[in-house]
């Protein structure tokens, strides 16, 4: 089992697992993106996907990290995002979850992530779920009022022959603040709105909700934005604009809030 894990799955030049940008920003919020990135370390071998399933949405939210960054300027918030695939580990997802290490991602088998021993598990956690989950957890903490934590996605217009007409899902967990007031300021946006779409915490996406705003009793949020929105620059400064006003309005219903206390 010691032979297993003895040498590093990130090298030096891949490392860190995670990274946070803008870490002194002013907004009292957290954007977060989970998804960010389809880098597979090369200890794994690719995980054994062909071209096609390692750059399609199963390994990564397309999209979603170039959206978070325009909305990390607009609003002048922290971005905590992975920089490991989610096929290697989802950073949104426990340990104990078996898709957290999924051996099958939408119709791609995932060849690397079959037969896992403990071992494989554990070192993935030490090295990809761990940096990331303290590195989200420093940051809230570093906040200097409390934030509201925002989780960014992407989703794919048709998903197992399956065609989705929602543009904007907006999700929440059993604390579904943040989601009304979204909501409610998504209104007249353009864009088709829904609330817990096109996942709901039935799907087990809400971990990052959660592990790091419920516990804390911080406002939260867990939007998706379908990918084919997203997939250009003109697409991403597009959306960008229309959700840079949302978000605003969010972050200053709970900063007025706490200013009230």
């Amino acid at each position: 089992m010691h032979e297993e894990t003895e040498s590093p799955l990130l090298q030096p030049t891949e490392a860190p697992a995670a990274r946070v940008l803008n870490a002194r920003g002013h907004a009292p919020a957290v954007l977060v993106c989970e998804h960010a990135s389809r880098f597979i370390p090369a200890a794994l071998g690719g995980l054994g996907l062909d071209d096609n399933a390692a750059r399609s949405h199963a390994a990564w939210d397309i999209g979603a990290l170039e959206l978070s960054v325009e909305l990390m300027g607009a609003l002048d918030a922290p971005l905590v995002h992975s920089r490991v695939s989610r096929l290697v580990y989802d950073c949104n997802r426990p340990p104990s979850r078996d898709d957290a290490m999924p051996s099958t991602s939408e119709v791609f088998a995932v060849p690397g992530n079959m037969g896992l021993t403990e071992a494989q598990r554990t070192q993935r956690v030490h090295e990809i779920y761990e940096p990331f989950r303290r590195l989200l957890a420093s940051t809230l903490d570093a906040r200097p009022e409390p934030p509201v934590l925002i989780t960014i996605h992407s989703f794919t217009p048709v998903y197992k022959g399956e065609t989705r007409s929602v543009e904007l899902g907006i999700l929440h967990d059993n604390d579904d603040r943040a989601a009304e007031v979204m909501l409610r300021h998504a209104q007249g946006s353009g864009l088709q709105v829904a609330r817990n779409e096109p996942y709901s915490t039935a799907d087990g996406v809400t971990h990052t909700l959660r592990e790091h705003a419920i516990k804390r009793g911080l406002p939260n949020v867990m939007i998706e934005i379908r990918n084919d929105l997203i997939d250009t620059p003109t697409g991403i400064n597009h959306i960008s604009g229309q959700l840079t006003p949302i978000l605003q309005a969010v972050v200053n219903e709970f900063s007025h809030a706490e200013a009230k206390l």
